[in-house]
């Protein structure tokens, strides 16, 4: 029973590993792993980790079109794809946040859970497509390293809303991370570990500075947020995540050109 016994601990994922499997569920569309086995807990932690992979294959697919395609096509190319691998779940947090936002305040969360989207969603989600497209479109050669930073700020700027503002629903879906949340400082670790690659690629290998300008959306749109809702639920995180990163890629394609 011992030697049984060890063998499963050896065999066992440590729980990082098990939560990093259930966020790679969770927030894309990919494959599921073949081990571990996923766990649903503390998985917004590795969020911005997510958000590297959905924004490095974005950078990927710029790099390899960018010798023939014309610029309007990898815009609508490269957006098309981040959608695809998040399966929508932020753009669709954002279109019920919108429609939220626009009904009266008494029935702000029956308007959030309507499955039906209104035209303040609509609306919504067209302005940060439009917002995205342009930052793009300044970017241009510098998009690749732009797509990778705003989409890890974005996915960055939940953790903010989950430690600052209550969970709106009772028995809301995404109510499983305040249940585990163990505090912004030690959920952001492995965003820290990011910003740490980064500072060292900025000072060795003059990566331009701008690429920290995503801190800035990413604070200030799930503190907005929050105090107009007056707390976040599972569709706001998705509003945080899809208006920081708009509002990313517009600030450094503005700083790109020296605006």
């Amino acid at each position: 029973m011992t030697v049984h016994r060890r063998r499963r601990r050896l065999l066992s994922p440590p729980d990082w590993c098990s939560d990093l499997a259930g966020a790679w569920i969770f927030y894309t569309v990919l494959p599921a792993w073949p081990w571990p086995a996923p766990r649903f807990r503390r998985i917004a932690r590795f969020a911005p980790l997510l958000g590297l992979v959905t924004g490095g294959a974005q950078a990927l697919l710029w790099w390899a079109l960018t010798p023939t395609w014309p610029l309007a096509a990898r815009v609508a190319l490269v957006l098309t794809l981040g959608l695809w691998i998040s399966g929508g779940i932020h753009a669709d947090g954002l279109m019920d946040t919108a429609d939220g936002l626009a009904a009266p305040k008494a029935s702000r969360l029956a308007a959030m859970d309507d499955s039906r989207v209104g035209a303040a969603g609509v609306i919504a989600m067209i302005q940060v497509l439009l917002l995205r497209a342009a930052g793009l479109w300044m970017l241009d050669a510098a998009a690749p390293a732009a797509l990778l930073a705003a989409a890890v700020w974005g996915r960055w700027s939940p953790l903010l809303a989950i430690d600052r503002f209550p969970y709106l629903r009772e028995d809301g879906t995404a109510g499983f991370h305040r249940d585990h949340w163990r505090g912004l400082r030690r959920e952001s670790r492995p965003m820290l570990a990011l910003l740490v690659v980064c500072a060292v690629g900025i000072g060795a290998r003059g990566w331009p500075w701008w690429l920290l300008v995503g801190a800035l959306p990413a604070s200030a749109v799930p503190l907005i947020l929050g105090r107009r809702l007056e707390g976040h639920s599972g569709d706001s995180y998705g509003a945080c995540v899809e208006w920081s990163e708009s509002l990313a890629l517009l600030l450094m394609g503005l700083l790109a050109c020296g605006v």
